[in-house]
């Protein structure tokens, strides 16, 4: 036992020493600290590393419902060393800047539909646009009839701030010419296929495909191809064969999920406590979502590779609630399903089959 006690008494000693010592030199060690994250993260382009071809930031996978897990409905995309942004809910671009998205390249931020939700982010990320990528003319912003209206209202309720930004750091910093958003409306021919090519240049193309939403109409998805990979977002829509057709061959499916059981339950609840407006509002969000068991459906008849799930509903406070929310949905789907999760990085790289995800980016 005598030898137990040496150790244990040079243990505690050792400990003390350590701990002595710590918080003897503990701003110095904490400054060290400080200065070499900054070494790392600040002035540099995480994107830099990433090889060529698509990359999807998940930068907003909840819902309007709070959620301290997830943000907005927000994905940022790099097709080479192009940059968009497809939906800007609420707290999505503090994720992008958090993930090492290259604001400074982005080209258009594209909407899926007008959904407070959606758009929510949409200040802040056109003033991260224009600041920090030393804008000289507006983002465009491209979306369905009513885009005009929704960023006229951005741009008239951010003009005094950009006024004194521009008074602070002068107009080399903030130039007047790149503040805000300028809006282009998508109109898509109706016709059975439903859906418009809104970009093809050179080895990237973008089609907007109208989904079904109602009463939200129009309400679009998009593929995005760039040179041998592909990707599609659903945006907020029931089950869309319109959408299902266009995603054909995609290798990568982002669709939003609504887990209709786990919602009813919460609406029952909800009008047993006597709270009647926000148990019928759960009613009512059933009829123009798409079960997580339906988007399978979809991915499996688009062929698709894998299926990513987001814009989820309900919220998924702890992992062991993800098997529940997916359900029997990898009975109906043959290829991978993921649950998305904020800070997910989900990488295509070009030349390649391969799939990859990079995952807690934001941490």
């Amino acid at each position: 036992m005598k030898w137990f006690k040496r150790i244990a008494t040079v243990g505690l000693i050792t400990a003390v020493v350590v701990i002595s010592g710590f918080n003897l030199f503990k701003i110095q060690i904490t400054e060290r600290l400080f200065i070499r994250a900054i070494d790392q993260a600040v002035g540099v382009d995480r994107s830099a590393n990433l090889p060529d071809g698509l990359h999807v930031y998940l930068c907003g996978t909840g819902s309007p419902m709070p959620d301290a897990t997830r943000a907005g409905p927000c994905m940022g995309v790099l097709a080479g060393q192009r940059a968009y942004v497809f939906d800007v809910g609420s707290g999505g671009t503090r994720n992008l800047g958090a993930m090492g998205f290259p604001f400074d390249r982005l080209e258009s931020i594209y909407l899926t539909h007008l959904h407070s939700d959606h758009i929510d982010g949409m200040g802040e990320l056109l003033m991260l646009s224009w600041i920090a990528g030393n804008r000289s003319e507006p983002t465009p912003v491209r979306g369905p009839v009513g885009t005009a209206e929704v960023v006229d209202g951005f741009n008239m309720a951010y003009r005094l701030d950009s006024t004194y930004r521009v008074a602070h750091h002068g107009v080399d910093v903030a130039n007047p010419g790149g503040f805000g958003g300028v809006p282009d409306e998508i109109s898509i021919p109706l016709g059975p296929e439903g859906q418009l090519v809104v970009l093809d240049d050179g080895d990237l193309r973008i089609t907007a495909i109208r989904v079904s939403h109602a009463p939200i109409e129009p309400a679009f998805g998009y593929r995005i191809d760039y040179k041998d990979r592909s990707i599609s977002i659903s945006g907020d829509t029931i089950y869309e064969p319109r959408f299902v057709a266009a995603s054909q061959g995609v290798e990568l499916m982002l669709h939003e999920a609504l887990n209709k059981d786990m919602v009813q339950l919460i609406g029952r609840k909800l009008g047993e406590a006597g709270q009647t407006n926000n148990a019928t509002i759960f009613h009512d969000i059933l009829d123009y979502h798409t079960d997580p068991s339906e988007a399978a459906k979809a991915a499996q008849e688009a062929g698709a590779d894998h299926l990513v799930y987001y814009h989820i509903v309900p919220q998924l406070p702890v992992a062991m609630l993800e098997t529940l929310f997916v359900g029997e949905s990898r009975s109906i789907f043959d290829g991978k399903i993921t649950v998305g999760r904020d800070g997910m990085l989900i990488s295509l790289p070009a030349g390649y089959d391969k799939i990859n995800i990079l995952e807690d980016q934001i941490r």
